[in-house]
């Protein structure tokens, strides 16, 4: 008697913080593909998830804004059951010190990454949302939802983020995918500190959200019943 397939999942950004956090949550459920760009750190997290347990892992270290190397990277995925989109970059300042190089990559990193991302992953999830039912996650920002004085590039990149997800909603339901914009506050990261820095202040990490209660949000996306669909959830710091 054959064991049943095991779903897969895509998770961008993996190397760290949110992406690697969905990671371990996602791989007692889910077979993994790692993407980011630090390959070492992805290797290392990959050994760590098959070390703990029954998983296949699959790392895949691309720049995101290089369409060839992305699409030759993505190529081969027939089926995919869960894309979590955790990759991008946040670069903080105000309209009139922001230039037109930081709008453009902000933009091309948060947006348009994510966009051809999906586009090519796009028939994998179909053939599994036609059979079991499929997930696009965004993990976006409360900057995509209020944007602040200092932020103006970046929400109106994440306030893009939120448009795209609400119509791949709309295109896609009728094919099985479900599409959930996850908006959490500040989270204890890497970019966290460099905001921080930016801000003038003393980082203290135990003010923001662990990666890991952000995780637990994907997760339960990505296990509501299929009657269910949980279309935005915001998550916030307790305090």
């Amino acid at each position: 008697m054959t064991a049943p397939r095991r779903p897969l999942a895509l998770i961008t950004g993996a190397s760290r913080g949110i992406g690697a956090a969905t990671a371990r949550l996602l791989a007692p459920r889910y077979d993994l593909v790692l993407g980011g760009r630090d390959e070492k750190r992805l290797e290392t997290l990959a050994g760590e998830l098959t070390e703990a347990g029954p998983v296949a892992v699959r790392t895949v270290a691309v720049e995101l804004t290089d369409d060839d190397a992305l699409a030759a990277a993505l190529d081969g995925i027939d089926r995919l059951d869960a894309l979590v989109h955790s990759a991008g970059v946040g670069e903080l300042g105000t309209v009139a010190e922001t230039t037109a190089q930081t709008w453009r990559h902000q933009f091309d990193v948060n947006v348009v990454a994510v966009a051809e991302t999906t586009r090519l992953l796009l028939p994998a999830l179909r053939a599994a949302g036609a059979d079991t039912g499929a997930d696009v996650v965004l993990v976006n920002s409360g900057s995509g939802l209020t944007a602040r004085a200092g932020w103006g590039s970046y929400a109106a990149s994440k306030f893009a983020l939120r448009a795209f997800g609400d119509a791949l909603r709309a295109e896609e339901s009728g094919h099985g995918i479900r599409v959930t914009s996850v908006h959490p506050g500040r989270v204890d990261t890497a970019m966290q500190e460099r905001v921080v820095a930016h801000e003038g202040g003393e980082y203290d990490g135990s003010r923001f959200l662990c990666p890991e209660s952000v995780g637990a949000a994907i997760l339960a996306a990505l296990t509501a019943t299929r009657d269910a669909h949980l279309t935005e959830i915001v998550v916030r710091p307790q305090g």
